[in-house]
């Protein structure tokens, strides 16, 4: 079977040759570089309406490279390029969709409520760093009851190694991790083993080294508004429509093309408001009246605005977006963890329990009211009505972790205990859940912030991560910033990547055993239930700061417990909700439970089955 995405731009085979198209409007004149860069074949470009230029050029084939000549001087790769074999700055190569030979034509995905999800930097997760190192452990997440792969992005990057948020060819896989048709095998080989695959996509922006595109497309961008990563991308100015139908065609490629079962819109806060409006809907639109027909496919926001909006849909309409990350649940839950109270944690330290509380019944805490972090603007919306399965839940995740100065991983700031409650309250809880690799063994490695830019920019970029935490207390002397690891060095990426081998080691082959139990638990006793879930929210009740309890209704009748205690101390006064045991972390914690006392660290879950009637 073959898969093919067809787009307006980029280079196209055709009949004895290629097609290939470049909207440059800021250009007198475009010309096409084939071959070697000592020697190349140039042919002019035609001109047409509305900044496009355009040629056929005949005898070009699969694996043949070629760049555009602007104006006469700089030459620069294909915005649209299907992949760069020698990185951001060199020759794109032509791509034949049709070569590679697709066998999973009856895989049609997996509905959103059965997903839980393992997010994967393809660099970092394997000692390959390559989409085939991924293939290696799809066996092993299959098992440990995971059901969806989510990588990082993998777009084109300046440098051998870097996040995937810094992207400049958003259609090119990143040549470090492999060519397109391994990433295709990866997902082949995904689906073979019943797992979903979604790749997060960067919409709000491109990295600091590579982007060509102000050169000869500047109605691209605007100064009307400022990004943290610069002039914003113009979505709504005159050529908005051009620039949209760029991100939307990216859409619909990574879906197409590759087969994938969803996406990440990372950031999406970033785009100015009335922009973000359009866009969101517009490619969801593409989405569900294209490869959303025919099969499963996800998309899903990264929103720190909490606008709930996107994740509502009229009831003979199809949907937007199936769910948002919810941030408001990890940090409320991190601040029960670890006392933290810099940055963002401030919204949440005077009373954690009531925010995770609100989380778990109605899945945002702030819908609406003011954040003190944020000058006292209002953030967020009412969340009335959608349902638990419209909120990714995660303890971690490469955001988490790494935007920390020495991104340690939860077990470096919280005790075993502390740990295992909240992984019992994650995994069961009827949310859509999210690990991020190596969570399920408790890795050790940290996951720092790394990248591989050109020596200008590398050290600009050191110095600028070390300034971001001059505003935390444990970083006000400059000695302290110092010891911030490097972002460009080789040895951070390579402090970064997982250890397998300790994986089968104490302690982390018991923790391992413990996430693999629980998704089984949930496989085998939430999933079913989580069928057509209505958004009626939850019964909670807080108990103090560290403790609570709170009773879901599922989409079955049933109704869903738990009793929590994030503290060091019992908690006494609590009422055991009803229902037979499903879980408890100590094992002792139920019968406790039931005398009134939440012990220490402990989580407690219950299900109650639904009332048959007479």
């Amino acid at each position: 079977m073959k898969r093919h995405h067809p787009m307006p731009f980029g280079a196209q085979l055709i009949e004895g040759g290629v097609r290939f198209r470049l909207w440059a409007p800021s250009a007198a004149s475009v010309e096409l570089c084939l071959g070697s860069d000592a020697d190349p074949r140039v042919l002019a470009m035609q001109g047409k309406a509305d900044g496009w230029f355009e040629l056929l050029a005949e005898g070009v084939a699969a694996g043949d490279r070629y760049r555009f000549r602007i104006d006469g001087g700089l030459e620069v790769p294909d915005p649209a390029s299907r992949f760069n074999p020698d990185d951001v700055h060199r020759a794109s190569e032509v791509i034949d969709p049709d070569d590679f030979e697709w066998q999973d034509d009856g895989w049609a995905g997996r509905p959103w409520h059965e997903a839980a999800i393992y997010e994967l930097h393809v660099g970092a997760f394997s000692p390959q760093g390559t989409f085939a190192g991924v293939v290696e452990r799809l066996d092993y997440l299959a098992g440990l009851g995971i059901t969806a792969v989510e990588l990082m992005p993998v777009a084109d990057f300046a440098g051998r190694r870097n996040w995937g948020y810094d992207g400049v060819l958003p259609f090119a896989p990143d040549s470090a991790y492999g060519r397109p048709e391994d990433l295709k095998a990866l997902v082949q080989a995904a689906h073979a083993r019943g797992l979903m695959v979604l790749l997060d996509v960067v919409y709000n922006h491109f990295g600091p080294e590579g982007n060509y595109l102000h050169c000869y497309a500047a109605p691209f961008f605007t100064d009307r508004r400022k990004t943290p990563w610069g002039d914003a991308i113009d979505f709504d100015g005159p050529a908005g429509d051009v620039v949209r139908d760029f991100f939307i065609h990216n859409a619909l490629y990574w879906l197409e093309e590759f087969h994938l079962d969803g996406l990440r819109l990372d950031a999406v806060h970033a785009v100015p408001s009335t922009a973000r409006q359009r866009l969101l809907i517009d490619l969801a639109e593409a989405v569900r009246n294209g490869p959303g027909r025919r099969r499963h496919v996800h998309l899903v926001l990264e929103n720190d605005d909490n606008e709930a909006r996107y994740l509502r849909h009229a009831p003979d309409a199809a949907k937007l977006y199936d769910a948002q990350w919810n941030d408001d649940l990890h940090h409320a839950l991190h601040v029960l963890l670890t006392g933290e109270k810099d940055g963002y944690y401030a919204d949440y330290a005077a009373a954690p329990a009531a925010h995770l509380c609100r989380c778990l019944a109605a899945g945002f805490a702030w819908q609406g009211e003011p954040s003190a972090f944020r000058g006292g603007i209002g953030r967020g919306e009412s969340t009335a009505g959608l349902p638990s399965t419209a909120f990714v839940c995660f303890l971690q995740n490469h955001d988490q972790i790494g935007n920390r100065a020495f991104g340690e991983r939860i077990g470096a700031l919280a005790g075993p205990l502390a740990v295992d409650a909240a992984a019992s309250l994650l995994l069961l809880a009827p949310f859509p859940p999210l690990l991020f690799m190596g969570e399920e063994f408790a890795a050790a490695q940290p996951f720092l912030f790394f990248c591989d830019f050109s020596p200008e920019l590398a050290q600009a970029v050191t110095l600028g991560r070390r300034d971001e935490f001059a505003r935390f207390a444990g970083f006000a002397d400059p000695a302290a910033r110092r010891r911030i690891p490097d972002p460009n060095a080789e040895e951070t990426f390579l402090k970064s990547r997982l250890d397998w081998q300790s994986a089968g080691e104490a302690p982390h082959a018991a923790r391992l055993e413990r996430t693999r139990e629980l998704l089984a638990l949930r496989r085998r006793e939430i999933v079913p239930r989580l069928i057509g879930i209505r958004g009626d929210g939850a019964q909670r009740r807080s108990f103090g700061a560290r403790a609570l309890t709170a009773v879901w209704t599922l989409g079955d009748g049933s109704r869903l417990a738990v009793a929590a205690n994030f503290s060091a101390d019992a908690a006494s006064g609590i009422a055991r909700p009803g229902g037979r045991l499903l879980h408890a972390v100590p094992a002792a914690a139920d019968d406790a439970l039931r005398h009134g006392t939440l012990l220490a660290w402990s989580v407690v879950w219950l299900i109650e089955e639904a009332d048959s009637g007479p």
